[in-house]
């Protein structure tokens, strides 16, 4: 139960990251409510995460997860572009989150 809580605050801190760009500097009055209910209730939920789960384990995959779901929403929804660094730092990424959780 607690890997769903954390997914769900990661895809909730990736809306609201999403909600962000869209929020034009905060000029855009649903996206801006979308950052503060997106936020929200993603640390909300990192918070109940963090009863059950380590905190290194917690911060490292929602970071981690969270990074490589928002560069996936830049390259389809605003056509942001990612080079072969990019490919390799998300491969290091994924590498390293699957170090930590398995070692938990």
């Amino acid at each position: 139960m607690a890997y769903l809580l954390l997914f769900l605050s990661i895809s909730l801190e990736v809306f609201g990251s999403t909600m962000l760009k869209l929020s034009e500097g905060f000029k855009k009055i649903w996206p801006t409510i979308g950052v503060i209910l997106g936020y929200g209730l993603a640390f909300y939920f990192l918070s109940i995460t963090l009863k059950s789960l380590p905190l290194g384990i917690v911060y490292a995959t929602w970071s981690g997860v969270g990074t490589i779901l928002t560069v996936g929403v830049g390259v389809v929804l605003f056509k942001d572009k990612v080079n072969r660094k990019g490919f390799i730092g998300i491969g290091l990424l994924v590498i390293g989150l699957t170090l930590i959780n398995v070692s938990h």
